[in-house]
This record gives C-alpha cells, structure tokens and sequence, in this order.
C-alpha cells in the first residue's frame, strides 16, 4: 500500500523550494519600493544601492540622504548577522529556526504597517528612518536564511550577481534556456515585486507591508509544512532521472 511519504502532496512538488524563495524575493521589490518611494530613498534589501547613495550623499553638498542609508546598512548588517548565528552549524535544512525567524520576520513587518498606518512618517524624519531600519533587519534576516537554505540563484534580496550569471552563462545557451532560466525569473520577480509596491503606495505606505507581512507569514508555513518533503521528491527525481 502507498504512503503519505511514498505520494506527497502537490504542494511537495520538488520546484517548491524555487517557488518559495521566488516568492520571498518579489517581497523584498515591493519593500525596497516603500523604502525608496516612501522613506526618503532607502534601500531597505538591495545594500549596494544603500552603499552607493551613501557614497554619493556624503560627498553631495546636498539632495542625497545620508542617514537613512546609513542606519538602514546597519539594520541589515544586523538582522543578518543574528540570524547567522542562530543556524550556523546546523544541517541545511527547513527546522525550527528557520520557521521561527520568517515568522518573526512577518510579525515585525505587520507591526511597521501598523505604525505607518497610524503615524504620519515622512522619509527625512527619525521615524521614517527608523521605520526603513526595521525592515532593513528583516531583509538582512531574511537574506540570511535564503543564504543558509541555498536555492541555487535565489538570494532574495539582490539581483546583480543573478543578472551577470544569466547574461554570461544563460542567454545565449541555446534553446529555450534564455527564456526559462531561474535567474530570468529572479529577475523578473524583484521587478514585479518592486511594480507591485509601487502601485500599492499610491493607496497607502502601509498596504506593501501588510500584504510583505501577509506572504512572508504564508512562506514561512508553507517552508515548514512542506519544505523536507518537497526536499524528497526532489531527491528522488534526481534518483529517477539518474
């Protein structure tokens, strides 16, 4: 008689893991639009556009901001960093730690939108900077745990390295491999997850991260009902394939 383990359910699709973190880098596009757009053009996943306008306000006489950048790097830096701790040395696997921290990660960001819902923030005011911080940790803890579950091309939070890989060693490699590569459709997520904030602001600040915390919180239950066993079928294609 077949098993639960021998049959998974659809949602243990051996691409649930792509989905996921494709999933959770369309979030981070839409967070990065509420930085940029609405808390004084802060960066609060893509730390290289942080660095680069810190860079250029320090040096500005005026116009760029520096602050934000600033503490928002820190707030990265941070989230990172503690989330780094807390998996390091253990199995590469979806486990309690991971679960808990994606959680976490939607509960802080349901908790920014409230206070951006009842709290005028300007960008240049602490608040808004402080605002942008917060999220920045989320994405620095989020980043971390994508590092730490390595879905290969799918950091979340940055697509540069993702680009230079498809332009170099996808787009011309025959087929229809340009088209259907991952790191074309990491590509296209941050964007579409950067359209989708963007429209979204013109309703309110507050509504990109509630619907942020909202995914994140589906993400995180879907990683830890699903993910080992999605690890599963997936190793047993490979078997089959093989």
């Amino acid at each position: 008689m077949s098993t639960e383990h021998e049959n998974p359910r659809p949602f243990a699709h051996r691409h649930l893991h792509l989905w996921v973190m494709m999933t959770l880098t369309v979030v981070t596009g839409a967070l990065d639009a509420v930085g940029y757009l609405g808390l004084d053009r802060v960066f609060t996943g893509n730390m290289t556009g942080n660095v680069v306008i810190l860079g250029m306000g320090i040096a500005a006489e005026e116009g760029l901001p520096v602050a934000g950048p600033m503490i928002a790097l820190v707030g990265y830096v941070l989230g990172a960093a503690m989330t780094g701790r807390l998996i390091r040395g253990r199995v590469r696997a979806w486990n309690a730690v991971v679960t808990t921290t994606i959680w976490v990660n939607a509960a802080v960001l349901a908790g920014v939108a409230t206070v951006l819902l009842l709290v005028p923030v300007s960008g240049q005011s602490w608040g808004g900077i402080a605002a942008a911080a917060t999220i920045a940790v989320v994405m620095g803890a989020q980043a971390s745990i994508a590092r730490f579950l390595a879905v290969t091309d799918m950091t979340t939070v940055v697509v540069t390295s993702t680009i230079t890989s498809y332009a170099s060693e996808t787009l011309f490699k025959g087929g229809l491999s340009w088209f259907t590569h991952r790191r074309l459709w990491a590509v296209v997520a941050i964007f579409a997850g950067a359209l989708a904030g963007g429209l979204m602001m013109k309703l309110h600040i507050c509504v990109p991260v509630y619907v942020a915390a909202v995914i994140t919180a589906g993400c995180g239950g879907i990683g830890h009902r699903y993910w080992e066993r999605a690890a599963a079928s997936e190793s047993r294609h490979g078997l089959s394939r093989g």
